[in-house]
């Protein structure tokens, strides 16, 4: 970005200098939008499984923090996470676990066709001065680490994405989805993808995801919501009463699964002992990720973390100078808390703002409201 001057002069005592104007700057960190192949199938009917209905408002929260006061900012838009739901998407009316780069490519290309408007956006975003985009991968897009895909994305956008396969640091700040903080979640760092003896390399999937695909999903064809209920042990209580058969046909088939893993000989569906206990042990539909935030603000040179993956927005401070922030995601939730019963949805987003006094980037856990509407379709699933 070229530099601007300000009204404010320096003298050398010869000639007068004029001072540059510092770049005012802010990041926007976005996660779990989980976008599938849209809201409407090839044939016309409803995607039962598409999570992301606000795609306007994408749009509208892209242009505001690209234009008006933000037009001569610097301002990265950071993706942390689960931006595609490629776990969610079939590929030629199958859901695989055995997923190539060839596959995965596919399945983008169809997502992006679904949400024509929202990449339409990112792009007049990234083609203006001193706008940029970083995209960290979650576990529901771990699909984002084959080449194929980024350049992919990098056409679509028409600019280069930066990305990161698991942490963003800068200034103080970490951010990453938060995946890698769970047993069920985590991906291995070290292999990524699963190369010997096979034709051409497929994504290591962790333990979580392949138990999605051949579990829960199972169950979302009856209960498209199942997973997107808190807290999960009411869920249970109720299901205990009011569909009490779903609820035993649903155990019966997370446990065949379990003992399935441990004894299948196929090396990419197998999974020790140990591991599924520990899973079971930490499992959480929605873990709270504060403590594994807390013991990264233990480096001094971190004073600010940022997670998604949790699904519920979060705000903890341990000092003035040591903060958490979680934001949320921009699908819907359904809570049987008394004190929040019903379908909830706040698009939370994290703004991090630099101050002209070139003090520490501070964040701010904000939800986007969107522009004045008279009226808007509603959302049916």
């Amino acid at each position: 970005m070229e530099s601007t001057t300000s009204p404010a002069e320096v003298s050398d005592g010869s000639a007068v200098v004029a001072k540059p104007a510092p770049v005012k700057k802010i990041k926007v960190v976005i996660s779990d939008l989980h976008l599938g192949k849209g809201r409407l199938l090839a044939e016309g009917g409803i995607n039962s499984l598409e999570e992301f209905y606000y795609g306007d408002k994408l749009v509208e929260f892209i242009h505001y923090y690209s234009t008006g006061v933000y037009r001569d900012y610097e301002v990265e838009l950071i993706i942390n996470g689960d931006f595609f739901n490629f776990l969610q998407c079939d590929y030629k009316g199958h859901f695989l676990s055995v997923i190539t780069e060839a596959v995965t490519l596919d399945i983008l290309k169809d997502i992006v066709k679904g949400h024509e408007n929202v990449f339409k956006a990112m792009a007049e975003f990234a083609a203006k001065p001193g706008k940029s985009i970083t995209y960290i991968v979650g576990n529901h897009d771990q699909g984002m680490l084959w080449p194929a895909c980024r350049a992919f994305v990098n056409q679509v956008i028409g600019a280069p994405v930066r990305f990161k396969n698991i942490v963003y640091f800068f200034d103080g700040v970490h951010i990453e989805h938060g995946h890698m903080h769970e047993a069920a979640n985590r991906m291995d760092p070290k292999k990524f993808f699963l190369k010997k003896n096979l034709v051409e390399p497929i994504l290591n999937l962790p333990f979580g995801s392949h138990f999605f695909l051949e579990v829960v999903l199972k169950i979302k064809q009856t209960y498209p919501h199942v997973d997107k209920i808190r807290p999960f042990g009411k869920m249970l209580r109720w299901a205990l009463v009011n569909e009490t058969m779903s609820l035993v046909r649903g155990f019966f088939m997370a446990n065949r699964y379990f003992l399935r893993s441990v004894f299948v000989k196929d090396s990419r569906r197998h999974w020790p002992l140990k591991r599924i206990i520990q899973v079971i042990l930490e499992s959480a539909i929605f873990p709270d990720l504060s403590e594994s935030a807390r013991k990264i603000l233990h480096d001094d040179r971190v004073h600010t973390v940022v997670f998604g993956h949790t699904h519920v927005y979060q705000y903890r401070q341990w000092s003035e100078h040591k903060e958490y922030f979680n934001t949320g995601t921009w699908t819907e939730i359904t809570s049987l808390d008394i004190v929040s019963l019903g379908k909830i949805t706040k698009l939370t987003y994290c703004l991090i703002e630099y101050p002209e006094d070139g003090g520490r980037p501070r964040g701010r856990l904000k939800e986007w409201n969107g522009y004045h509407r008279i009226e808007e379709d509603v959302a049916i699933s």
